[in-house]
């Protein structure tokens, strides 16, 4: 399935969908992937534990989220396309990230990680019938599909990708 496949964008979730392009869902999960192996390492090291602004996340902060996020919508998916009829719950990315332990990690550990969890999420999402991947489900805003989700993971990596392009990078000095 293709992203202007998609029956319906689900709201909020939209934003992240529409970062991808419009190819096959393993394509772009596969894409992001790539994009994983080309992270500027020695931007984000120069970074360091600079924010933009209080209460901001670092570059370890987000690619944790991103780890985070990743294993729980990896979940709502498999929950989904197994027929799970549960609201699923919603989750406070700020108390995540207060307990993650993210900063006293190295960025190549935390690169890893993410690199292990979408290569998983990939591998799940291709052993998805085409009627799995149009299975919905409820969550916490609304119902969204197997497919929406094959989406939003990696269009969300794009959207911090450029969050940290537009507000960080200019910090370097």
């Amino acid at each position: 399935m293709k992203r202007s496949e998609l029956k319906q964008l689900p709201e909020y979730f939209d934003r992240y969908i529409l970062q991808c392009d419009d190819v096959h869902i393993t394509e772009a999960i596969q894409t992001s992937i790539d994009e994983i192996y080309k992270f500027p390492v020695d931007i984000w090291e120069k970074l360091g534990d600079t924010v933009y602004a209080p209460g901001k996340w670092t570059v370890k902060n987000i690619l944790q989220h991103l780890i985070d996020t990743e294993r729980i919508f990896t979940y709502r998916a498999l929950a989904f396309a197994r027929g799970e009829k549960q609201r699923m719950l919603s989750f406070d990315e700020d108390a995540y990230e207060m307990m993650s332990n993210a900063n006293k990690r190295s960025l190549n550990s935390l690169i890893t990680e993410l690199m292990q969890t979408r290569l998983s999420f990939k591998a799940m999402m291709e052993s998805f019938t085409p009627e799995m991947l149009e299975r919905k489900g409820m969550g916490f805003k609304g119902e969204y599909s197997v497919a929406s989700i094959g989406f939003c993971m990696p269009g969300h990596q794009r959207w911090h990708l450029n969050i940290l392009e537009e507000k960080y990078y200019p910090l370097i000095k």
